[in-house]
């Protein structure tokens, strides 16, 4: 199986509980609106978690500047290459190209999100994603939406403005999935939530995530927990691949 893994930034579970395209995947998936993530509460340490299944801590990037890791752990996209897998990387946040070494994707695009066109900018990595996956025999894709944590931090999280980057967010994850073939499964999740118009803290607010797992032959139900650490293995093992011997995480199927 491949597997396309979306973040949407700064996403709380509360903002989708009546989403109707949300809810729509999430009938049809192994889903949790109680995933945790881990502190601190910042993009870039937890997309490094969430790629290398260990605590910042370990991995060793705990603000949104990466450090280089002293004991060096293999995130996703390093453990697929030596597979043999093709991993392709999208997303409008410049910081996260430290998530895979040099030479362990096979593509990636990048653009910009700035006010006040951070929904096209969503827009565009999605259009970029949607050419490559036409194009390209990838096992693994990343997505990465920056809107909705853009729209936390101007205008708080849960306003309105927040909301309708939220619908944004699933616009363009409804506009990938309905192209991908059944040999794709898809995760959604976030790497933190929000209150009032920051992050960072171990608030609930901030903490809790949610999950959503779907595709051919993941069955429908609620997982009875989950942390940001369980994405990387539970992607490994969509996809047949045996994890990192050093990752924390388990995985959730």
């Amino acid at each position: 199986m491949k597997v396309l893994l979306v973040s949407v930034d700064g996403l709380r579970p509360d903002a989708i509980t009546n989403h109707a395209k949300a809810q729509s995947f999430i009938k049809r998936s192994a889903y949790t609106m109680h995933e945790t993530t881990v502190m601190p509460s910042v993009t870039l340490p937890c997309h490094m978690t969430m790629f290398h299944s260990v605590d910042p801590g370990r991995h060793g990037t705990v603000t949104n500047v990466h450090m280089t890791q002293v004991r060096p752990v293999d995130g996703i996209c390093d453990v697929l290459t030596k597979a043999k897998k093709l991993c392709g990387f999208f997303y409008n946040w410049y910081e996260l190209r430290d998530l895979a070494r040099p030479g362990s994707m096979e593509t990636a695009y990048y653009c910009k999100g700035r006010h006040p066109d951070w929904g096209k900018a969503n827009d565009e990595v999605t259009d970029a994603a949607i050419k490559a996956l036409s194009e390209k025999e990838l096992d693994f894709a990343f997505l990465y939406l920056g809107y909705v944590d853009e729209a936390g931090h101007k205008f708080g999280w849960m306003s309105p403005e927040y909301m309708a980057a939220v619908d944004n967010s699933f616009d363009n994850i409804e506009r990938i999935v309905n192209t991908l073939s059944d040999d794709w499964a898809v995760i959604i999740t976030a790497d933190h939530g929000g209150h009032d118009r920051c992050h960072g803290s171990d608030m609930p607010e901030d903490m809790t995530i949610p999950l959503i797992i779907f595709g051919k032959g993941i069955e429908a139900r609620e997982l009875e927990e989950a942390n940001i650490k369980d994405i990387a293995p539970t992607v490994i093992g969509l996809i047949g691949v045996e994890p990192c011997e050093d990752w924390e995480g388990k995985n959730l199927l």
